[in-house]
């Protein structure tokens, strides 16, 4: 057997891997949380309460107005900073952390859990970034 046929091997198990990764997010998001398209998400923020599980630096160069920074490795140490009787709204880049960050708020006795589809990376709404002078 040839290394170019060993090579496509490789390339092929790296693609079903990503594959899996995605379908294991996605399914996971939907367990532990509503999934929302862009204009639900912006519907509801008023009521609830908006976190940002990416991190800080990430925050502060752009983040959806209105949002408080709370980065996933500091969630289970700001847990008394989020109310369980008010929906809790996280994004992320895309949706990986806040899957995970629903997880974690789900075993910890939140229900009203929703996450934006597309995360921060397809935000169209209004947004603040940290002004440097």
């Amino acid at each position: 057997m040839s290394v170019l046929f060993w090579v496509n091997i490789i390339l092929l198990a790296i693609l079903i891997a990503l594959i899996l990764n995605w379908a294991y997010y996605k399914y996971m998001a939907r367990r532990f949380a509503t999934v929302l398209e862009e204009d639900e998400f912006k519907e509801g923020m008023r009521k609830a309460q908006i976190i940002d599980v990416r991190e800080k630096n990430e925050f502060d160069s752009g983040h959806i107005l209105g949002a408080r920074s709370i980065p996933y490795p500091m969630l289970m140490q700001s847990l008394a900073s989020i109310r369980k009787d008010q929906p809790v709204y996280l994004y992320d880049t895309r949706t990986a952390l806040s899957t995970r960050a629903a997880k974690k708020l789900r075993k910890n006795g939140y229900n009203n859990i929703f996450i934006l589809k597309d995360g921060f990376e397809g935000w169209t709404g209004k947004t603040k970034g940290k002004k440097y002078e």
